[in-house]
């Protein structure tokens, strides 16, 4: 025991650990109470209700990470190294998701009837208003822990989403009398709009003056054409994957009832918990290589054994304890959801190997390459899940998964064993601006 306690404060003196740890709890914590959240969901709230709250929830998850998430990777890769363009990078990145997601749910909202019954809850002009303002504000949201984890202050992340699920917790419960129709979306968003002030005070008035200091003259702030180019990689690969988070959900809901939906997305949603577990060390990877790219195959090993170590029980345990863990919600959920998630889950080990070898590409700014593994990825999730929908029902997104990641885990497993082995190690650190920087 005192080994072990001894080696977790030596990994907390890690940078890489401090970070990956930190998402990792964050999502431990939001995972947590968002099983908290759905459980008072379903006691509180009718079935059809629970999964119309769910599909919104998604929709508008959807439109309000067409931007952002595209900026995930580039905020990871740059905001280390921007110095005194540190405050303008933030700003653009907020600006842009907001408009882009803005643009897309005001498409969404014009073309509602299309859209299924599941989404008509929306119609007229003050819920579609809600909804717009909704995305503009989960954008941002959205952003705000990349930032933090950006600037290499990680550790701030649990803490803003404990508050935030458990105000979000308190309000579902408080609305359930007052708003039957609605109270799920609504105790999702208010506390998210609260949260916009206090947590963008932190960054720009202690986290971004601290960071700027710290790097004074020691690096020299990346382009905008230096952005620009890795961005135009980066995005479109990472749009795809988008596809794979948020849009087949929404599709699943176009197709299925409510409260179908509902008993698909509680399996989907915990199952993505998972998966985002094997992404919080690959973020934290992208940092610090970025930082420091002479140890970028030493940190490849690192995250990838702890990655590994961490995730392959917790997958075991999903997928042995699946139907005990769906019961809590009901049985129907444990009838319908028991092996789509036992599929998501395992699709997460391969996973891994993926997202270690994105965030290396990403640390070295080699963006073709890094958008045609995510295009490919999401293309083949896509078209395996459509394929076989009709033979398989919802449970065709967990077998489209993990044949997707198995075979993409598979193809790019020759050049991570080249990072992991050479690397560039012994090679003197890059900055941005430097001769060597892509």
């Amino acid at each position: 025991m005192s080994s072990l306690w001894g080696r977790l404060l030596r990994d907390l003196r890690n940078p890489l650990f401090l970070q990956g740890y930190a998402l990792m709890a964050n999502t431990v914590i939001t995972g947590t109470l968002g099983l908290g959240y759905w459980l008072l969901a379903s006691k509180f709230y009718s079935p059809e209700e629970f999964g119309r709250g769910q599909a919104v929830i998604t929709a508008m998850r959807l439109f309000a990470s067409l931007t952002a998430l595209g900026f995930v990777g580039a905020l990871a890769r740059f905001l280390p190294v921007a110095g005194r363009r540190t405050p303008g990078l933030i700003l653009r990145g907020y600006g842009l998701a907001a408009a882009t997601g803005g643009t897309a749910a005001l498409g969404f909202l014009l073309t509602l009837p299309m859209w299924g019954r599941t989404y008509s809850v929306l119609e007229g002009f003050g819920p579609g208003l809600f909804f717009l303002a909704s995305v503009l504000v989960w954008s941002t949201f959205t952003l705000q822990d990349v930032v933090l984890t950006g600037l290499r202050r990680a550790t701030w992340v649990p803490l803003n989403n404990l508050v935030f699920g458990v105000v979000k917790m308190g309000l579902l419960v408080a609305l359930a009398g007052a708003l039957p129709d609605g109270g799920i979306f609504v105790s999702w968003m208010v506390p998210t709009a609260l949260a916009l002030l206090p947590v963008n005070m932190l960054i720009f008035g202690v986290v971004v003056p601290r960071h700027m200091k710290s790097v004074e003259g020691a690096v020299e702030p990346p382009s905008l054409r230096q952005i620009g180019r890795f961005l135009a990689g980066d995005f479109p690969g990472t749009l795809s994957i988008l596809a794979i988070v948020y849009l087949v959900p929404v599709v699943i809901a176009t197709q299925v009832g409510e409260a179908t939906f509902g008993r698909f997305s509680m399996a989907h949603t915990l199952a993505s918990m998972i998966e985002l577990l094997a992404m919080n060390m690959a973020v934290s990877l992208t940092v610090e290589g970025s930082f420091d790219r002479s140890q970028l195959a030493l940190r490849c090993r690192q995250a990838l054994r702890r990655g590994l170590m961490i995730v392959t029980p917790i997958v075991v345990v999903a997928i042995v304890g699946a139907p005990l863990i769906l019961r809590i919600f009901g049985s129907d959920f444990a009838e319908e959801g028991t092996l789509l998630l036992r599929l998501m889950s395992l699709a997460v080990l391969p996973r891994v190997l993926i997202e270690v070898y994105l965030s290396s590409l990403r640390a070295q700014s080699h963006a073709r390459r890094l958008a045609t593994v995510q295009i490919g990825l999401a293309a083949l999730v896509l078209v395996s899940t459509v394929a076989l929908f009709p033979f398989a029902g919802v449970n065709a997104v967990g077998y489209g998964l993990l044949f997707s990641e198995l075979l993409v885990a598979l193809l790019v497993f020759g050049n991570l064993r080249k990072i992991l082995k050479y690397g560039e190690t012994g090679q003197p650190a890059v900055t941005q601006g430097s001769p060597g920087a892509a």
